[in-house]
C-alpha cells in the first residue's frame, strides 16, 4: 500500500474575519483631513451688451501685494501679516463720504468713502508663497468679522450668533467682503 502524505490545511475564515476587523478598526480611526481653501461666493458674469469695466476711484481701493520674497505691500508699504487686518479695518470703517451713519472712521481723505463702495484688491507673485496668500486672507476675514460683530453689537443691538437671516443679511449689506484678485484699474 501506498502511503499518501496529508497535507494540514489552515482554516482561512478566522484570518479572513480578523483582516475585515482591521479593515474596519482603521477606516473608523483615520483622521481625515479637512480640505484646505477659502470659501468666497465668485462675482456673476457681466450681462451681454453691458460695460462692466467701471472705472473705481483710487481712493476706495486698499491695494495689497504679495511678493516674490512673501513681503506683504500695502499702498507701496511693506507691512507685516499681523498689521494687515488693523489697515483693512480703518481702511474700510473710514466713512470719508460721511453718509455711513454706523461707521466709527475718521473720514481720512485718502481712504474709502464707505463700506458699500471699499473694494480690496489682493494680488500675489506667482513665486508667492501659498500660505502667505491664506494668511492675508485670514486677516481681512478678521477684519470684516470684527465690523461686522461691531455692527450686530453697536446698531442691532444682538449678538451675531443670535441673528436672524433678515438681520444676517443686512449685517453683510453694511458691511459687505468685495475682494478683487484681478488686475484694478482706477481713474
Amino acid at each position: 500500500m501506498r502511503r499518501t502524505k496529508e497535507h494540514p490545511e489552515v482554516n482561512a475564515g478566522s484570518m479572513a474575519d480578523i483582516a475585515f476587523l482591521l479593515l474596519i478598526f482603521f477606516l473608523v480611526t483615520a483622521v481625515i483631513p479637512k480640505d484646505q481653501g477659502i470659501y468666497r461666493k465668485l462675482p456673476k458674469e457681466c450681462p451681454p451688451g453691458e460695460d462692466c469695466n467701471i472705472p473705481i476711484p483710487d481712493r476706495n481701493i486698499l491695494k495689497i501685494a504679495i511678493n516674490s520674497k512673501n513681503e506683504v505691500m500695502m499702498d507701496d508699504k511693506i507691512v507685516k501679516v499681523a498689521e494687515v487686518k488693523d489697515i483693512a479695518r480703518t481702511f474700510i470703517d473710514n466713512n470719508g463720504d460721511g453718509s455711513c451713519t454706523y461707521c466709527n472712521g475718521s473720514k481720512i481723505a485718502t481712504l474709502s468713502d464707505n463700506p458699500s463702495k471699499a473694494i480690496i484688491s489682493l494680488q500675489s507673485d506667482r513665486n508667492a508663497n501659498y500660505n502667505q496668500f491664506i494668511e492675508v486672507q485670514d486677516e481681512l476675514t478678521k477684519a470684516y468679522f470684527e465690523l461686522r460683530k461691531a455692527y450686530c453689537d453697536n446698531v442691532l443691538k444682538r449678538p451675531l450668533d443670535k441673528l436672524t437671516k433678515l438681520e444676517l443679511q443686512e449685517v453683510k449689506d453694511a458691511y459687505p467682503f468685495i475682494l478683487s484678485e484681478a488686475e484694478t484699474r482706477t481713474h
